[in-house]
Formats: structure tokens, sequence, C-alpha cells
């Protein structure tokens, strides 16, 4: 038994001296591998590159007005489930909400909803500054198809 038990031990002893070893050349400067310079450098992150050595950057042209399609492409339901469901109550969104009124009595139409969600009404914030156009379109079409469904 102990002729099987000193392979092992040797083999425990390299293992842990090839360990101590690497932990030791961690951080040091004798450590193999690229230095910080050299990563920074290859990455492109390097403080000492001059305006010339740095890469090209792209310009982006301005995004171009939304299109019916692009409006369309917005979800009106998962704008109002977001913004509105805690409110308002709609059958076809599955939200009961008790503090708005009860869309599907209201039936608003649709420019009455871009309006109140726009510009908001008495206790209903304005949204104008956290929905954009094309949500506001979105939802306000989704409220006026789905309400009293």
């Amino acid at each position: 038994m102990k002729k099987t038990l000193a392979p092992r031990l040797i083999a425990l002893a390299a293992v842990a001296a090839l360990a101590g070893g690497v932990l030791a050349a961690c951080g040091s400067d004798n450590a193999t591998g690229p230095s910080k310079q050299e990563v920074a450098e290859a990455t492109g992150n390097s403080p000492t590159r001059t305006l010339s050595e740095a890469p090209a950057q792209t310009t982006t042209e301005a995004a171009p007005e939304q299109t019916t399609t692009q409006v369309a492409a917005v979800d009106g339901k998962a704008v109002f489930t977001e913004n509105c469901a805690g409110c308002h109550t709609l059958k076809a969104a599955g939200s009961n909400g008790m503090v708005g009124p009860v869309l599907d009595q209201a039936k608003p139409a649709e420019a009455l909803v871009v309006t109140r969600v726009t510009n908001g009404k008495g206790a209903m914030p304005a949204f104008s500054g956290q929905l954009d156009e094309a949500q506001i379109t979105a939802v306000a079409k989704y409220v006026a198809e789905n309400a009293g469904a």
C-alpha cells in the first residue's frame, strides 16, 4: 500500500509546485504574455497613440422620418401593457386597472386617445415625454380598435 501512495504524493507535489509557479508569475514583470501597454495598443485603447494613429470613425446620418409601416411595427398592445394597464381596464389587453376610465365602456376614438396620452387630463399624466410619436399612435390605434371588443 505504501508503494501505491508514493506515486500519488509525488504527482500531487508536482501539481502543487506547478500551480505555485503559475501563481507566483501572476502580476509580476517576469510573467509571460503581453503587457498592459501592449494590450491597450492592440485594442485601440492606448493613451499614448497620436491622433493620426486613431482608428477612423464613421458617421451616421440622421434617422429619417418614420413611415406608416414603421409606426405600424410598434406593438400597441405592448405599449398599453407597459404604460396604461396599471390604471385602465381593457379586456383585450387583460388589464383590470381601476384608476382611470374603463376603456371597454368609454370606447374612445383614436384621436381622443392620442390627445389624452400626449397631454394627459385630470389624474392621467401626459406621456409625451415618455413615449415617442410612433408609440402614442400605436397605443391609440390599439385602444380604439379593441375597446369594447
